[in-house]
């Protein structure tokens, strides 16, 4: 094999991967960078929109010396590897992000050090390592250009002064930050003597530079490129390849040698293992994990707990696993890695999926605009504030602004579980390395620990690593570091540093270790105690991986509802949000895949950690009431990789020279030499090092590639990988124009893909539990679930209308848009009402259809006059809520979209709002949700006022009759109820209708009246009675509409019969029961201008079956056995059912095929009718009947014949029934019934009357033989059916029984 293969071969075992230099190209000169400019602008404390004209990228506000220039990458070697490529223009940008910065001897010239990290489309890493320092500029061009930069500088600003000043000329120039380049040199070459004066008097002043005074130095960066984030090891190799480079004394060997050395010579650490290698001045230690333990993580958490404090990190965490967008911010680019490397190693076992750019350079500055979820850090420029920094995603957003220790969190951000009990075990860790839990704290990264040159030391420190020192020579050792610490020290070497110096940072590094292992437990900790039975939720429909790949977006891999019911109440705010994220989707589709393919590093150690945790659990305790348990295994697995750091396993191959010409590799003090390219380009297999690496690497079996999934079902995983990333991470560190362009067409298509999935979600979510309702199937949905999927739509089109904004006000980007429709259309419309007033109380009511669906302004108004304190996002949700229960959702954005001048105005042309195409679709697949109902406004929004229109309608035949009542009605719903609202005389409204069989016209009589009222939530019973005033006050109601003028929801409350006395049943007060029957929208069924239709009320179905008896056509008695229990088992699966999921118990009641209705079909069975004078008979009659009997007998003694006797269940039945007849209401015989049933089945004693009623003598002289009650059979079954109710406890809503005090 030739060198070149084997060194492209092994390069992923190799611990590294790239050497690069970057810097200043002395051949093409100087190039101004424009995107560095552009970030300086978009980051300083300015206002208004980025001047174009200002320099596409020069700020000739700022002295040159100050401006940002083109950066290149001078050498990196090797020039590609097979997994790897190189980038060259991302590793430029990453590595000098603000491009080249320029310094005179009168700066300061400290070396810098950050890192960054690329992510590939496969999800895998690779981190650069960059150590940043200032080297004398030695070309003449660059410096001359410098020098006339500086003088064209202090010239524009010596002319606008001059011109600024009360002497100076009306006709001055144009603004000198306008001016071209030619146009300053001309000025130079014009400038008088004067004028040369005064410009070498300022030449002096900060930031200039003038060859014949100063040095002017430019910035270089070193980077090393690693497969595993190995940060403190490159950190120190790369820092002592500068030591070597400022030293006086040339270093042992050339810089090729070390370079060479750890490129192609260097392993990976074996996993469990640890590994020495030799930097320039010493040797340099780093680890690997084992299989057992978290996976490897240098970034030191301590820094980012102590910038932030536990508070906020655990707040920051809880806004990556939702996958908000989260933008870091800090003058430090190392602290932007630290706290984004410290938040994704938190996450395990899950990864975050989205775009993870830790640094932001300054061409990368379009992604900001990324409607997707992002982890993404910039720099802010000194005394820059966080109000200049205008973004188009704010909404969802997670701002962190790390130098000021602040986090801004979305609005309605769940409680991570046990928060308070996690941020105290947190406390308590950083309290024991001496760390504040509260943040705060100016902490000063990690300094590099170069070893010493003095032999003598290394080789004793070496010792005490690998235990070899005696007794003796360690109590040596610890008396000279004790001393060391007593006495400062002295210098051991030239450039060196005390030995108390050097035993501090090597504590004080493996602290930073074990701290972060420790914090990375806790976490752990809490994720296998969330979901330590994660597996049984899991399902497996699939009986391949293609086909499961197939059917993918239509498959659900993980029961949420049930895994949610056996989760505590105060988890289900979080838990049922993150359930919907796309980090915990991969990780459960990573569990089906396993059955096929080899499961992900990731999830094999979580799923292992949990089978350990099950053998040494004992407890079976309820998920449910679980306590909180702190973290176990901290001490355990901070001493295993304190072994490894202390006492290295492995010790790689020591530099060496390599075949280099004589006169190369020349040491010259404080400038990097050239590199030799021949002898770093490529391994050398020509010494006998080279076998030794190789001879190693055959004795690892496990010498894979990182993070490489092996098996021949590699090819089937990385389908999948694909299918579920919608970007390719590496086309996003492309910056030119036509990358840019195919970025944000990808976030189109994104976009709209997102909302397909979404909307179909809902649908399939929404209509399963719709059946249920309608008692055909299973619910897979509880309303939390529903609540998340609604807020994620929310997300959807925050993120969508913020795509490609330019023009925003406030943090919502559709609410801005929504403000600014509302103001253009105010300029061209006249308004109907003042816009300070409420729309509801403005409204006429001539044309119902109107009223009820409402306007895109109108829904506006009222979003605005709610009296909620609602932020500019509440206001935007309040609005999408509303539509989307409106059913308008689709047709407002389209009317909203019609204005094209405005969205030419607010947005760039990449903008997903600008393509066409798109934007019908993702307004077809919005439409969609008309299908199925919504009472999302209602039920969030619960503590507004909300104007109600009752309308009372009586029999079409008799509607005339309705003119001599006077009633009055009170509107119960699950949020409470209106009250009594007595109707006036004066509301009545005649409506004509056409008849379409005779074409006559014919009028028909309603009462409608208005109420304002707090929200009720849906509508569940209405009370409709009448004070009986008059000599004709009776009417035959057929129905009673109510409609929610807000929502346009209309409910219909069924009668079907008489209200007063002397007629019927004599009621003067009915309590009715509702049905949602119109929820508003484009159909006709919401207007309430006409009579609607008919719908068979539970009364009119008895009527039906007196009339049946009527004519001796028995009821099937197995019908109504089958009806009573069909309507026992509603109310037994109700209570089964999780309390969020469970719907109205009410209608389960007293409703269509309620327990009342059965019941009384089961009592009328058989039922002996004297119907001469054709009056109806009632239960109520029978059971009155029953009880004066029972009460007469038992006082004359008349019961010593009979099987019956008295006791507990008489005396309660007695009471009862009294209790009901002793109520002031006028409720009516079937009233008085239902409200029996009710109180029976909420007491308990509804199964011991009914057998009580059955057993007595006058059951035989009422009922005929065929009768249910007189079947000891069926009523044996319906105690038994009653008896099972007798476990729930049942709460009646007050309209129910009101007025009775039992």
């Amino acid at each position: 094999m030739s060198g070149t293969a084997a060194a492209t071969g092994s390069a992923s075992c190799r611990f590294a991967h790239y050497f690069v230099v970057c810097g200043v190209d002395t051949e093409t000169g100087l190039e101004p960078d424009d995107g560095a400019a552009l970030i300086i602008f978009l980051l300083s404390n300015r206002d208004g929109p980025f001047p174009e004209s200002s320099a596409a990228g020069e700020s000739f506000e700022q002295s040159p010396i100050r401006r940002s220039f083109k950066s290149k990458v001078l050498v990196h070697y090797p020039e590609s590897t097979d997994r790897n490529p190189f980038n060259k223009d991302a590793v430029n940008m990453l590595c000098m992000p603000r491009g080249l910065s320029f310094r005179t001897q009168a700066d300061r010239l400290d070396p810098q050090f950050h890192s960054f990290t690329m992510s590939f489309d496969d999800g895998t890493r690779s981190y650069g390592f960059v150590h940043t320092f200032y080297e004398e500029v030695t070309s003449a061009p660059i410096i001359t250009a410098m020098h006339t930069l500086c003088q064209m500088h202090h010239v524009e600003h010596h002319s606008a002064s001059s011109a600024s000043s009360p002497s100076s000329s009306s006709s001055s120039a144009s603004s000198p930050s306008t001016c071209s380049m030619d146009s300053l040199v001309s000025s130079l070459d014009e400038s008088d003597a004067e004028s040369l004066a005064g410009l070498s008097a300022c030449l002096g002043c900060a930031g200039s530079f003038d060859p014949a005074r100063d040095t002017l130095y430019v910035s270089k960066a070193l980077c090393l490129f690693t497969p595993l984030p190995f940060l403190q090891a490159a950190r120190q190799f790369l820092s002592q390849l500068h030591q070597a480079v400022t030293s006086h004394t040339a270093p042992p060997l050339p810089l090729e040698s070390y370079i060479h050395n750890i490129l192609y010579e260097v392993p990976l650490p074996p996993p469990g293992r640890s590994l020495r290698f030799y930097g320039v001045q010493g040797p340099i230690v780093c680890q690997r994990p084992g299989p057992g333990e978290l996976p490897l993580g240098e970034y030191p958490l301590g820094e980012a707990f102590s910038l932030l404090g536990v508070d906020n990190m655990v707040q920051l965490l809880t806004c990556a696993l939702l996958e908000t967008q989260v933008l870091l911010c800090s003058q430090d680019y190392q602290r932007l890695m630290t706290v984004a490397e410290g938040i994704t190693t938190l996450l395990f076992p899950f990864q975050w999926q989205h775009i993870y750019l830790p640094i932001v350079s300054a061409p990368l500055h379009h992604l900001l605009d990324a409607p997707v979820p992002f982890l993404m850090g910039i720099q802010r420029r000194e005394g820059a504030q966080r109000t200049s920094l205008h973004l188009p995603h704010e909404a969802n957003l997670c701002f962190v602004d790390i130098d000021n220790h602040c986090v801004e969190a979305p609005e309605d951000l769940p409680v991570f579980p046990d928060q308070i009990e996690l941020i105290q075990e947190l406390s308590e860790v950083l309290l024991r390395f001496g760390l504040p839990p509260q943040g705060g704290a100016i902490t000063n990264p990690a300094t590099t620990s170069p070893r010493l040159s003095s032999l003598v030391l290394e080789d004793l420190m070496e010792d005490r690593r690998n235990g070899n020192l005696g007794g003796e020579e360690l109590a040596v050792l610890e008396r000279l570091q004790a001393l060391a610490r007593r006495c400062g020290g002295g210098k051991m070497s030239d450039g060196g540093k005390t030995l108390g110096h050097v035993f501090e940072e090597e504590e004080e590094e493996l602290k930073a270790v074990k701290l972060n292992i420790q914090l990375r437990e806790v976490f752990a900790g809490r994720f296998a105690a969330m979901f330590g039975r994660y597996e049984d939720f899991v399902i497996h429909s699939a009986l391949d991986l293609d086909s499961w790949l197939t059917n993918r977006e239509g498959t659900f891999s993980f029961d949420k509802g049930s895994f949610l019911a056996v989760q505590p109440a105060t988890h289900l705010h979080f838990l049922s949000r993150f359930l919907e994220t796309s980090m915990f989707s991969s990780f459960v589709d990573g569990k089906v895949i396993s059955r096929w393919a080899d499961r992900e590093p990731m999830q094999q150690l979580f799923d292992s950690r949990l089978e350990r945790e099950r053998l040494y659990d004992t407890d079976e305790e309820d998920s449910r009431n679980c306590r909180y348990r702190k973290c176990t295994s901290l001490f355990e697995s901070a001493q295993a990789i304190e072994r490894r750091l202390l006492k290295a396993d492995h010790t790689a191959i020591h530099p060496h020279l390599l075949d280099m010409r004589i006169g190369q590799g020349r040491h010259q003090q404080g400038y990097f030499p050239k590199l030799q390219a021949d002898v770093l380009a490529q391994g050398q297999n020509t010494h006998k090092w080279s076998s030794r690496v190789t001879a190693s690497r055959r004795t690892d079996p496990k010498r894979s590639t990182v993070n490489d999934h092996s098996g021949v079902d590699n090819e089937q995983r990385q389908k999948h990988t694909f299918t579920r990333k919608n970007l390719r991470q590496s086309k996003l560190l492309d910056s030119s124009p036509q990358a840019v362009t195919q970025t944000h067409r990808e976030f189109v298509d994104g976009l709209l893909s997102e909302c397909r999935l979404k909307t179909k979600r809902m649908l399939m979510e929404r209509m399963g539990k719709e059946s249920v309702e309608l008692g055909q199937g299973e619910a897979n949905i509880t309303g939390l679930q529903e609540n998340t999927l609604i807020h994620g739509l929310c997300d959807l089109l925050e993120r969508t209308w913020g795509h490609g904004l330019q023009l925003k006000q406030g943090k919502s980007a559709l609410w801005s848009h929504l403000l600014h429709y509302q103001a253009a259309q105010g300029k061209t419309e006249t308004p109907a009402e003042s816009p300070g007033s409420d729309g509801s109380e403005q409204r006429t009511f001539d044309d119902g259809a109107q009223v009820l669906k409402g306007s895109l302004i109108q829904d506006m108004r009222f979003i605005q006059t709610m009296s909620e304190g609602l932020s500019e996002v509440g206001q935007a949700r309040a609005w999408i809520h509303l539509a989307l229960e409106k059913k308008m959702l689709s047709q407002h954005l389209k009317e909203l979209l019609t204005n094209q001048e405005l969205l030419r105005h607010l947005y760039k042309p990449h903008a997903f709002l600008l393509c066409e195409e798109e934007r019908e679709q993702f307004l077809f697949h919005l439409l969609s949700l008309n299908t199925v109902d919504h009472l999302c406004f209602t039920r969030v929004f619960t503590s507004i006022s909300i104007p109600y229109r009752v309308v009372i309608i009586p029999m079409k035949k008799l509607s005339i009759a309705i003119a001599t009542v006077n009633p009055w009605v009170c509107v119960s719903g699950e949020l409470g109820d209106s009250g009594v609202r007595q109707i006036s005389k004066n509301t009545q409204e005649i409506f004509f209708q056409v008849c379409v069989r005779s074409s006559a016209l014919r009028a028909t009589l309603q009462l409608c009246f208005s109420f304002q009222c707090k929200n009720l939530g849906r509508l569940s019973t209405l009370q409709l009675g009448q004070e009986n005033s008059g000599l004709l006050a009776k009417c035959l109601i057929d129905c009673v509409m109510v409609y929610n003028e807000i929502t346009g929801h209309t409910y219909k409350f069924p009668c079907g019969r008489w209200l007063g006395k002397g007629v019927g049943d004599g009621s003067l007060e009915r309590v009715l029961i509702g049905q949602l029957v119109s929820p508003g929208g484009e159909e006709d069924a919401g207007r309430w201008t006409g009579t609607p239709p008919e719908l068979a009320s539970p009364s009119q179905s008895v009527r039906t079956v007196l009339g049946s008896l009527g004519s001796r056509s028995r009821m099937l008695s197995v019908e109504v056995q089958e009806d009573m229990r069909e309507a026992a088992n509603n109310l037994v699966k109700h209570f089964h059912k999780p309390e969020q999921e469970r719907g109205n118990l009410t209608v389960l009641l007293c409703g269509e095929g309620g327990l009342v209705l059965s019941l009384e079909k089961f009592l009328l069975h058989g039922f002996k009718s004297n119907r001469l004078f054709q009056r109806n008979v009632f239960v109520w009659d029978f059971v009155e009947k029953a009880v004066v009997s029972m009460e007469t007998a038992d006082q004359m003694g008349d019961l010593h014949g009979s099987t019956l006797t008295m006791g507990p269940p008489c005396d309660s039945l007695c009471h009862y029934v009294n209790a009901i007849n002793a109520s002031p209401r006028n409720i009516g015989k079937e009233g008085k019934f239902q409200l029996f049933v009710c109180l029976g089945i909420r007491d308990r004693l509804l199964s011991q009357w009914l057998p009580l009623l059955a057993q007595f003598p006058l059951t035989a002289r009422t009922y005929e033989e065929g009768a249910l009650l007189r079947d000891r059979a069926a009523v044996h079954s319906l105690y038994r059916i009653l008896h099972t109710l007798n476990e729930f406890t049942i709460t009646l809503e007050t309209a129910l029984v009101k007025g009775v005090d039992l």
